[in-house]
Parts: C-alpha cells; structure tokens; sequence
C-alpha cells in the first residue's frame, strides 16, 4: 500500500514559492494593468509605483535639498513668505528657475505654496533648521556625491574617494594632523553628536557607571551632555591630541571644564588610561576595519575593571532584515572613507564576545539614522560590589 501522507512545505521554502509567484505577478503588464483598474489594489499599485519613482529621483531630490541650503532659501522664508522674483535676484537665478525650485521645494514638504503664488517655511522645513548639524552636513555632501558619481567604479575599488580625505583621522594619528582640517571635521561630528547624545541617553541606562571615559570622543560633544543629564559622574575624554585642542572651549562654555580629564592618545597606538567602570565609543566604530575594531575592543576589555562596562553607540546595518537609512546611506558613506563599514548590532556583539566581552545587549533605536546601542560587561564583580557583600 502506497504511503499517502506528504509532509507540508517549510515556511521559509512556502515563503519563497508565494514570493517567487507575486514577483511573476508583479512583472507581468497585463497584471498591473488590470491590479491598476481594481478599486482595492489601485492604491497599492500607485504607492509602489511612488515608491519605485522616488529612488530613481533620489538623487535630483538631493540635489534640491543642496540648491536650497547653498542659496539659504529656507532662512529666508522663516522670517516671511516670499514669492520667486523676490527671491531670485539675490541668488543669481532667472524668477523661472527660483520658480521651479521653490516648486521643488514644495513638493518635498520642505515649504508650501500659498494661494496668492508666495512660499512660506513648513513644518518640515522649519525642523530641517533647527536640528543641530544638519545644514553643514548637507552641504559636505557634495563630497560624497562625487565619489558615487560612478558607483560600479566605486563599488569595484577604482576611484579614489575624497570623503577619505575629510575624514583624516580615521587612519590614525598620521592622518590628523592639519588644525584647519581637524577643526573642519570635528565641528561637523560634535554638531551631529547632539541627537546621538540624546538617543544614547534614552537608550541605556547609566545607573550605577561612576566614572566614565569616552574614547574617540572628539570635542567632547556626547562627554558634555552625559555629564549634565548626570551631575555625579566622574569624566574622562581620550582622543588624539590636535583634535582634544578643541575640548576646551566646549566643555568649558558647558561648566564642565573641571570634571572632564582629557587624556590625548590616539586607540590605534596606545593603551587606554584606566580607572573609569564604563568606556563609550560613539560613533566610533563603523569608521574602522574588522581588525582595527577588535584591536581597540582588546584595549577596552584590559582597561575596564571587573563588572566595567562597554557602550556603543552608532547607526548600526539593519542585519537580516535590512534597514533603508543604514544599510544605504551609512554603509556607502563609511564606504567611501575606506576605512570602515556599518555592522548590525549581531555583528558588534560577535566581535565583543571575541574580546572577551559578556552580557551583550541590543537596543534599536527609534530613529536607526541617528543610533542604536550595544551594551557589554566585562566579566567579574567589580571592587565595590565584593567589598560591599564580603563576610
């Protein structure tokens, strides 16, 4: 008697045969057409259509978004609604080609257009000013759009990206050694270190750290906020010595002056200085290799004490489900710095269990394009604890 009994497919080989038939649907003109005549799937035929239609113009959009920065537009209709011939001279454009700008302008929600023809600041807009850092570093985007304006060439390793060359440091002390080009550089990262201040604040829990050092912390930025969301801590900043020059002002101008120790040293070269029970890296990481990265997560394993704890913060790859802001924008970008690439928060931890690491925690960011952050502890009780429980 034959055996009648068949066993169901795997979900995930069920997936992939439901997935494989609605790419035939979807590739199929007939279908679309007839999907574009049917009420219920009209509007998701049109939305994928949108979709598909603004990655092909993401660049344009970009571009937009440049023109508008560069000619100060948005400034402008903050303090007023302005029409084109009010706008065009100023910039040196035809009132046609202002027109078609602040037209663009519109359609990206950055302004509106009012019934009498003028534009006014919309919300969007008027948040695209006030995030500290944004500006500045849309304008430094004409560096990376040169490097991808061949991306097959790019991709293959035959350009020679200049984004590399803004961001010095990243090969080390041999790199920064240029005051005007670190001063440059290290405006741009503490001017975008605010929102990953406040995202890494509300991610992870200080409670219990006493004294905390911040390695690869540039001017300071993330250092200050720590230490006025958290007035008891002890503080500690290492970095490379021409970039620590501008330490000063900033964690003076934020009365913190005192309770930062700088510690200049570039993580490449040198042991990390000891006594702090956490060390963060913000932002850090995803600007280097596999090797430099288990090189200075080595450093931080010996420096910490027993119990000491790790914070990573940083735009981390969406992994095995993957995520547009990361896995595009920042996977390119540290890319073109030729140094680093953008790992997901399983990768990180992998290469934290290689240092030794234990007690890895992941915690998403609600805006992935600004952070997320792995936690870690080194393994044993740190001193106070023992002494606190011994007989």
């Amino acid at each position: 008697m034959t055996d009648q009994t068949h066993t169901a497919p795997r979900p995930a080989t069920a997936g992939r045969q439901i997935g494989s038939a609605l790419n035939r649907l979807a590739a199929s003109e007939k279908f679309q057409a007839w999907a574009a005549r049917v009420p219920l799937l009209r509007r998701y035929v049109k939305a994928e259509g949108m979709a598909m239609f603004d990655v092909i113009s993401g660049f344009v959009q970009s571009q937009v978004l440049l023109a508008l920065v560069e000619l100060e537009i948005l400034p402008k209709l903050q303090a007023q609604p302005l029409a084109a011939r009010d706008l065009a001279p100023g910039a040196g454009l035809t009132e046609d080609r202002m027109q078609a700008l602040l037209q663009a302008g519109a359609a990206l929600k950055l302004m509106k257009r009012l019934a009498d023809g003028r534009f006014a600041l919309s919300p969007r807009g008027a948040a695209f000013l006030s995030v500290p850092g944004l500006v500045p570093m849309v304008r430094h985007h004409d560096v990376l759009y040169r490097d991808l304006a061949d991306p097959v060439a790019f991709l293959r390793g035959q350009t020679s990206p200049e984004l590399a060359r803004f961001w010095p440091y990243v090969f080390g002390a041999a790199g920064a050694v240029d005051p005007a080009v670190t001063a440059t550089y290290s405006n741009l990262m503490a001017d975008s270190q605010a929102l990953v201040a406040a995202d890494t604040l509300g991610l992870v829990d200080f409670k219990g750290i006493t004294h905390l050092l911040d390695v690869g912390g540039g001017t300071g930025a993330f250092i200050a906020a720590v230490g006025l969301a958290h007035p008891g801590l002890k503080l500690g900043l290492f970095d490379l010595p021409v970039v620590l020059e501008g330490a000063n002002a900033r964690l003076s101008s934020a009365g913190l002056a005192a309770r930062v120790t700088l510690h200049p040293g570039s993580f490449r070269d040198d042991a990390l200085p000891q006594g702090a029970d956490a060390i963060s890296l913000i932002r850090v990481l995803y600007d280097h290799s596999d090797s430099t990265v288990a090189a200075l997560l080595a450093r931080a394993f010996e420096a910490l004490p027993p119990g000491g704890r790790l914070i990573i913060s940083e735009p981390m790859s969406g992994g095995a489900k993957p995520d547009r802001s990361t896995d595009v924008y920042f996977a390119f970008y540290t890319m073109a710095m030729q140094t680093g690439r953008t790992r997901s928060a399983a990768e990180i931890i992998r290469l934290l269990a290689a240092a030794g690491f234990e007690n890895m925690q992941s915690f998403p960011g609600n805006r992935p394009y600004v952070t997320s952050s792995v936690t870690a502890r080194k393994p044993g009780v740190a001193p106070m604890v023992q002494a606190a429980t011994a007989p």
